[in-house]
């Protein structure tokens, strides 16, 4: 039974939103209210007029209604566009509602209508949505709303009762636009206070992004750096050895020749090291690619892997199907080096290796029988310097994948098993492929 895992989610992250899907959303509430304000306009108007046989002039006051209904769907039609949406069209969106209002109030009694205080839920909603000086003006416009409404309205004609029987209608009012604005006031501020968190969640999630490139940026020039200062001790010391390989010791010992061959061998591979992170370091996508297919490029990938670190067990299994033209990519090479090498320090006996394909992405799962992942690690996956070898730059492998993951798209995951770890990339093809669809 499998320990519960981590999941770092790279690229666009899902319930992550930006400043601009953040107003679209407050503007889809705002239609949503809308729609809400319509049928109660409408409800109102024939509760009063059928039930408390109350004159109203139904052709203006349906009027507004049919106004606020083409309000809506252009508001839709302007969700469907790929136009960011604005401070200023949430603020005219505002006003356009609060002249409704102030229309349907004018037409039914003024300021003494009991649905007056309905001014109040806009100027929340401008609080909430709007910055400071849209809100100030919103709240300048509903106050000089409600003097013109005690000066300038339509009396409306009330039924011949005593004037208790009118009060206690006006108290029912009261508490129907009480309850109607403090639930729509809870409703609503509590979706736009969501909105408002995820786009926090969105800004911190750039800021931390771009902490971690500012930190690869500074890791690439020290590499970059330190390459170029190993070149000339590798090449003195190639020097010396060669002159070491002429002496007659080495040619009457053939156990010492032996050995001098192996660290001429590995000084070789150093060079051949220093001189790929020099390449790497300033190769730009498309320059010097190399056309090849999916399968061969794991399958080379993953021979190079194994013929230099010599693993004890190598269990490979390649069922990506059907096979994708791709452009070779050292970044991804190298960050498969970084996840195959971890396995190793972790299980030298045994590394086992699957890539397969799931719809448009390449899914490379490594295993390994080693003690697992710490709970800390697996919480910060993806964090440098998490990591439990206890040596100075330890983690900076699994930072680098995230990161690499991240500029192509992918994600990684990783969980413990009941005997070792399991580490999965997943990449989706298009950011590999050269923009056409093969099979081979």
């Amino acid at each position: 039974m499998s320990a519960p895992g981590v999941r770092t989610a790279i690229g666009a992250a899902e319930g992550v939103s930006n400043p601009d899907t953040t107003n679209r959303k407050n503007l889809l509430l705002l239609i949503h209210l809308r729609w809400l304000a319509v049928a109660g306009q409408v409800l109102t108007i024939l509760v009063t007029e059928y039930w408390f046989d109350i004159q109203l002039p139904l052709a203006l006051m349906g009027g507004v209604v049919v106004f606020l209904v083409g309000l809506n769907v252009f508001s839709l039609f302007v969700l469907r566009g790929r136009a960011p949406v604005t401070n200023t069209q949430l603020f005219v969106a505002l006003i356009f509602d609060m002249a409704a209002l102030t229309i349907q109030l004018y037409l039914s009694g003024g300021a003494s209508n009991p649905f007056v205080s309905l001014y109040l839920l806009q100027i929340t909603l401008g609080a909430a949505l709007l910055t400071p000086w849209s809100t100030w003006i919103l709240v300048l416009a509903a106050s000089a709303c409600f003097v013109f409404l005690t000066f300038r309205f339509q009396p409306i004609a009330m039924p011949h009762h005593g004037g208790s029987d009118l009060f206690a209608l006006h108290i029912r009012g009261m508490f129907i636009c009480f309850v109607l604005a403090a639930g729509l006031i809870v409703i609503f501020m509590t979706r736009i206070n969501r909105n408002l968190r995820e786009r926090d969640a969105y800004l911190a999630d750039l800021r931390q992004r771009s902490a971690e490139e500012d930190h690869i940026v500074r890791m690439g020039l020290l590499a970059s750096g330190a390459a170029h200062e190993l070149g000339t001790p590798l090449a003195t010391i190639s020097v010396i050895l060669s002159d070491w390989r002429r002496a007659r010791v080495f040619g009457r010992n053939r156990e010492l020749a032996e050995d001098a061959a192996e660290m001429q061998a590995q000084i070789d591979r150093c060079k051949h090291i220093v001189s790929g992170i020099l390449m790497s370091s300033g190769q730009a996508r498309g320059e010097g690619t190399i056309h090849t297919t999916m399968r061969d490029f794991l399958g080379d990938l993953v021979e190079e892997w194994r013929s230099s670190r010599q693993p004890l067990s190598l269990d490979y299994r390649n069922d990506f199907t059907p096979n994708e033209q791709i452009v070779s990519d050292t970044a991804l090479k190298q960050v498969i080096f970084n996840v195959l090498d971890n396995a190793q320090e972790a299980s030298p006996d045994w590394v086992g290796v699957t890539a397969e394909r799931q719809d448009e992405k390449l899914v490379f799962t490594v295993r390994d029988r080693g003690p697992g992942f710490d709970k800390d690690i697996l919480a910060a996956l993806g964090q440098p310097y998490m990591s439990s070898k206890g040596r100075p730059g330890g983690g900076l492998g699994l930072f680098l994948v995230v990161n690499v993951l991240r500029k192509l798209g992918g994600d990684i995951s990783a969980r413990n098993m009941t005997h070792g770890a399991c580490v999965t990339l997943s990449l989706p093809l298009a950011a590999l492929t050269n923009g056409d669809d093969h099979d081979a």
